[in-house]
Formats: C-alpha cells, sequence, structure tokens
C-alpha cells in the first residue's frame, strides 16, 4: 500500500503532465483492465490562493478552470475495488480521466510497479527536462548591474 506522501506524489506528476505525452505513454502499456466513471470527467472553477512575499497575509488571487474525474477499475472477484481520483488545470477531460485511471492502476498491486516505470518516471524526467530548460532560459536573459565609483577631484 503506498503511503500519503507517496500517492500525493505521483498525483502531482499526473496531474501536471502534458495531455499528450501521458496519453502516449498510457496507450504504450499494452492491454490495460477496463474501468467505468464514478464521476464523469467535469469542468468546475477552483479559487486560489497566495501569500505577500510568500510569507504574508493570505488573498485570493483569482479562480482557475479545473477538470476533476473519478475512475474505478473493474474488481475481481475476492478483490476489493479500487477508485482513482484526478483534479487537473484546464479543461481536458481526457488529461482527467487518464490521470484518474493511472492513479487507481498504481493502488493497484499488480499494475504499480509497471506504471511508476513506464508512466510516472518518463514524466518526472520530462518534468524535470523542461525544468532544467526554463533555468538556462531565464539564466542566459540575467542583467548584472553594477556602480562605478566616480573620483571627486
Amino acid at each position: 500500500m503506498a503511503t500519503v506522501t507517496q500517492r500525493q506524489t505521483w498525483m502531482a506528476i499526473l496531474a501536471k503532465a502534458e495531455p499528450e505525452l501521458l496519453e502516449k505513454l498510457v496507450n504504450k502499456l499494452g492491454t490495460l483492465p477496463s474501468y467505468s466513471f464514478l464521476r464523469s470527467p467535469e469542468i468546475g472553477l477552483a479559487m486560489v490562493r497566495g501569500r505577500a512575499g510568500g510569507t504574508g497575509e493570505l488573498f485570493n488571487l483569482g479562480e482557475i478552470t479545473m477538470t476533476r474525474c473519478v475512475v474505478q477499475l473493474e474488481s475481481q472477484p475476492g478483490c476489493e475495488a479500487i477508485a482513482g481520483f484526478s483534479y487537473v488545470a484546464g479543461r481536458s477531460h481526457r488529461h482527467a480521466e487518464l490521470a484518474a485511471f493511472c492513479d487507481a492502476l498504481l493502488q493497484s498491486p499488480q499494475w504499480h510497479d509497471q506504471i511508476q516505470a513506464e508512466v510516472i518516471q518518463p514524466l518526472q524526467a520530462e518534468s524535470q527536462r523542461q525544468q532544467e530548460l526554463k533555468q538556462r532560459q531565464t539564466a542566459a536573459t540575467k542583467v548584472n548591474f553594477f556602480t562605478m565609483v566616480r573620483g571627486e577631484g
């Protein structure tokens, strides 16, 4: 059974993944168990809050569009039914569905290791690559300001 922290980590990776890459990785898995919707993908709004300076008073920044979904893997005889959840930013029904499906598979002992290796790790590597690229692009635009001392005289 996964810890809360492990599940939070993979759910964050799935929610932030590029939908096209997630779709591609899931399609490469082959024959997967079937699932049904407990809550079909639906779009709504969520309030985003911030802190002044990162540590100050909380304030409402604004609303963002989110899509949520809940799926349940078809249960095997003698096994407990597994539900997967997702909340993703934006309006992508398919992204929310795939993220919920992967969450359910990751909770299944027979699928956990394969989904970790073939979906989560590649998504995490791509996220890291994108973050490093942004950091390099930002560093390239850095301007060093300095003050020259004028002599009196």
